[in-house]
């Protein structure tokens, strides 16, 4: 591995650099929320050889909607599922707005052979 390469990672938002003891310590909780989050499936860290959980940026930002949630009293299994939930209506609304945004670059010819 060059230094380019492990350069290139510091921007990877899937690049599992955390540790689960980081990970708990920069989102202000503990490794059993982590665990608990893991377990409702919301996200799945990278395990080592020796089984140790590393964690990427964007499970991160995962967990911190799902604390955030836990936080405001919503049970861990509940808070997970909203977040999967909204996880999913961002991507489906991304997807609308490609399609949107395609259709209309089309012109209206393709447009009206779509409907």
């Amino acid at each position: 591995m060059t230094a380019d390469d492990s350069f290139g990672r510091l921007d990877d938002d899937d690049y599992p650099a955390y540790t689960m003891g980081r990970a708990a310590e920069m989102l202000g909780t503990t490794q059993t929320f982590l665990r608990a989050i893991g377990e409702a499936r919301l996200i799945t860290p990278l395990r080592s050889a020796g089984g140790h959980r590393s964690y990427s940026r964007y499970q991160l930002r995962i967990a911190a909607r799902a604390r955030e949630l836990a936080d405001q009293g919503t049970p861990v299994e509940a808070a997970c599922r909203i977040v999967i939930l909204e996880d999913q209506l961002q991507e489906a609304q991304r997807v609308n707005a490609e399609y949107r945004r395609d259709a209309g670059s089309a012109g209206p010819a393709a447009a009206a052979s779509v409907a």
